[in-house]
């Protein structure tokens, strides 16, 4: 990914002039100087890995996996949320871990880990650097240099148990890595996170990555069935049955660890045949309250949408504003629903037919199959408008949280009212938009997008917004992340969700498998 920006600049695109107008009259966006600094124009803070250190890392892994280049260093300085980018604009003086480090085996990894610990050295375990909640950021804490530990050499599919429908993958396995290898044999493993492109499987597990496929396929923790984990304190290999009654799971201790408690190597997974067949359908409620209702009643009748979104009245407003067809459907205003259904040719219609009895009992009227297929088409794109949206002066960024059904409603207000109020304290009026991008029985998610204009110091405007946001979500009855995970940014809030016997809990086995405390510092754990 480019150094200061999401994905491939190739598919990067400015905002057009009515948008940019739309943004002027609506927000107060005057446009920004869209100046970006060169990479050879930043400046990092000099890397603190002693010789002697250095030396010994490249004894343990081979020195051409070695790096302390600016090069090397500058993108993995952070992750990708909008802090991020902004921080990247900076001519001030940039952290950056002090060395690059790509093991290649377990052994290696170990190795490290020992040599860490003996000399004070903090580990960040590095994937695809797509975390927007400061998961790799590298924070040295109180040890004297911090690396960056990049696992895209574990990029292998080692097993596929064609009986047993699982696979076992490498965690520095992409995303479209995973699919064309499972692919080129006939499966898949279905999951699509906005991040797919470029994240990885150690990602997705340790940060309990959801992809826009769990009404089908499930959450990535829900796909997985074992894990092998390097700790300072040794080597687990977990998960060996697809069910266990040998005590509380274990899998679960490293199932959004987020890198504090192991590194993550390879991940055992469900995976599936390669759809025969995809139905499309879309769908447009007259309110949000009523389209959120029709997603309960599908997901609690069980009709098995693969895919199922809502989007509320203000982000359909912003689709139609972008153009006035979606898909080439003319859509008049209301809130916008798409579905999606895969696998068998009987079976998929089945359910889409099941699934439209449902949202037409509960009030909504069918759009026919092009919007859905235009959202497929651009899913994986937003991050680039966020991009183009910083260049022109506005300030953009996500955020998301889930509670229950009945609670729904007074969650989506209570978060909507406190970013608009603190970002109309820094000075500026704010666009909130809201969907509903995952459904379970018992409840959903909501995934906010906000757009104001940068006023001052937008790093500080958007912590005040983000503040209120996460006050307003535990005030609530949300938690704190569905899916984003807690990194260092919603680390503040995870006492309030789990208690204080629960930090304890967490901070003892931080304690036995990491007694030196070297991964990953100022993360997850208060």
């Amino acid at each position: 990914m480019k150094w200061d920006a999401w994905g491939d600049p190739e598919l990067a695109k400015p905002l057009s002039d009515d948008i940019k107008g739309l943004l002027a009259a609506a927000l107060g966006v005057s446009g920004g100087d869209g100046e970006r600094l060169t990479a050879d124009q930043v400046v990092l803070t000099p890397s603190r890995l002693a010789k002697e250190d250095a030396e010994a890392l490249a004894a343990a892994v081979g020195a051409e996996w070695l790096s302390t280049a600016d090069a090397d260093r500058l993108p993995r300085a952070g992750g990708k949320s909008t802090p991020d980018l902004l921080r990247r604009r900076s001519r001030d003086a940039q952290d950056a871990p002090d060395a690059v480090l790509l093991p290649g085996t377990e052994e290696e990894i170990a190795a490290v880990l020992a040599l860490c610990a003996e000399r004070r050295i903090a580990v960040v375990p590095f994937g695809g650097g797509t975390s927007v909640v400061g998961g790799v950021d590298p924070e040295r804490g109180p040890f004297t240099a911090v690396l960056s530990l990049d696992l895209r050499r574990f990029d292998r599919l080692h097993e596929l148990d064609e009986v047993s429908g699982e696979a076992v993958l490498g965690a520095g396995v992409t995303g479209p890595r995973a699919e064309e290898l499972l692919g080129e044999r006939g499966w898949e493993l279905g999951h699509f996170p906005q991040s797919f492109r470029y994240a990885t499987i150690g990602g997705f597990a340790a940060t309990r990555s959801s992809g826009q496929d769990s009404a089908g396929h499930g959450r990535f923790d829900d796909m997985v069935s074992g894990l092998r984990v390097v700790t300072p304190a040794g080597t687990l290999d977990l998960g060996r049955a697809p069910a266990s009654a040998a005590g509380p799971d274990l899998r679960e201790l490293f199932l959004g660890s987020e890198g504090v408690l192991g590194i993550i190597t390879a991940v055992r997974l469900r995976v599936h045949r390669k759809p025969e067949s995809t139905v499309y359908g879309a769908w447009s409620f007259p309110d949000f309250a009523t389209g959120a209702a029709a997603l309960r009643a599908v997901e609690q009748q069980g009709t098995g949408p693969t895919v199922i979104r809502l989007s509320d009245e203000a982000e359909t407003a912003i689709n139609l504003a972008m153009t006035d067809k979606i898909g080439g459907t003319t859509v008049t205003g209301g809130c916008l629903a798409v579905t999606l259904f895969e696998g068998a040719a009987e079976h998929t219609v089945f359910r889409d037919e099941a699934t439209a009895a449902v949202l037409a009992a509960a009030g909504g009227t069918p759009l026919g199959p092009d919007p859905a297929t235009a959202w497929e088409h651009g899913r994986f794109n937003a991050p680039y408008l966020r991009d183009a949206l910083l260049d022109a002066g506005a300030l953009c960024e996500t955020l998301e949280t889930a509670t229950g059904w009945a609670n729904l409603p007074v969650l989506k207000a209570a978060v909507t009212e406190a970013l608009q109020s603190a970002l109309r304290e820094s000075g500026t009026e704010s666009l909130v938009m809201c969907h509903i991008s995952h459904v379970y029985p018992t409840g959903a998610s909501l995934y906010f997008t906000v757009v104001a204009a940068q006023r001052g110091d937008a790093l500080a405007q958007w912590a005040g917004a983000k503040r209120a946001a996460c006050d307003a979500i535990m005030a609530n009855g949300g938690t704190i992340t569905h899916h984003h995970a807690v990194g260092a940014d919603h680390r503040p809030w995870l006492e309030q969700e789990i208690g204080e016997l629960g930090v304890r809990i967490l901070r003892a086995v931080k304690e036995t498998v990491d007694p030196a405390g070297i991964l990953n510092p100022g993360k997850l754990i208060p």
